[in-house]
């Protein structure tokens, strides 16, 4: 058998968070803790799961392609794009290197932005050795000499409402950084639910953080018609019923 046979749990929670599905393309909304790529830890990232997945529902007996043509941390929840043919990917990557692929993220805060809405721009350097990125100088001004790795950032963002505790704020991605909105949030004073790495006082319980890739609109890569997806946030965020989301 060329892949493993998922578990009956495992099935159905993978079709349940299937958001889009045809001959080219599959998104899910992915988990926390989930990997969109293989990495040292050798867990089983999610595009050998859905692997498992497809060949199991479509009785397929030979291998099954799934391309990863972006990645979210693993922290990080929420819309994940994979491919089902190499057409499709190839498009989709350069889609997403042009910035044609529209991505609105959801971040649980722990404090209100200084405006309801805003635009950041900061010059960011990213330590490899720490996996961990910084803001060394306002996009307004030159990029720093002594940062010759250092890249703009660009995000737009607008404060949506609170629980009992944070406060949803709403993430426009205009560049495609290193720990981008975590970084540019924490430097405002906004710092991420769970993010110890930015700053939080506390984790969550699931090891992760309060970002969601909530919402993608794109022209499909082969059929050329518009896909606009939004994901359900995961349940452990307490208190979102209570938020009264505008449009």
């Amino acid at each position: 058998m060329e892949y493993r046979k998922l578990t009956r749990e495992e099935y159905i929670d993978i079709q349940r968070r299937i958001l889009y599905e045809d001959n080219h393309l599959l998104i899910i909304n992915k988990r926390v803790g989930e990997i969109t790529q293989g990495d040292k830890t050798g867990d089983e990232c999610i595009a050998d799961t859905l692997k498992a997945f497809i060949a199991e529902r479509d009785a397929k007996p030979g291998k099954v392609f799934m391309g990863i043509p972006h990645r979210l941390d693993r922290p990080v929840s929420g819309i994940t794009i994979l491919a089902k043919t190499s057409k499709a990917l190839e498009r989709l990557t350069e889609m997403f290197r042009n910035g044609d692929v529209h991505k609105r993220y959801w971040a649980l805060c722990c404090a209100m932005p200084p405006a309801a809405e805003g635009h950041l721009e900061d010059w960011m350097n990213r330590n490899e050795k720490q996996n961990k990125s910084y803001i060394v100088a306002p996009g307004s001004a030159e990029k720093p000499l002594k940062f010759k790795e250092a890249k703009l950032a660009k995000l737009n963002y607008r404060y949506l409402g609170c629980t009992d505790r944070y406060h949803l704020i709403e993430v426009e991605l205009l560049t495609g950084r290193h720990h981008q909105i975590r970084c540019q949030l924490s430097h405002m004073g906004c710092v991420i639910k769970g993010d110890l790495k930015y700053g939080a006082q506390r984790s969550n319980k699931d090891g992760g953080i309060c970002l969601h890739s909530h919402e993608v609109t794109f022209i499909h890569p082969v059929k050329k018609t518009e896909v606009h997806l939004t994901a359900p946030v995961p349940e452990t965020w307490k208190g979102m019923e209570s938020v009264q989301v505008h449009a």
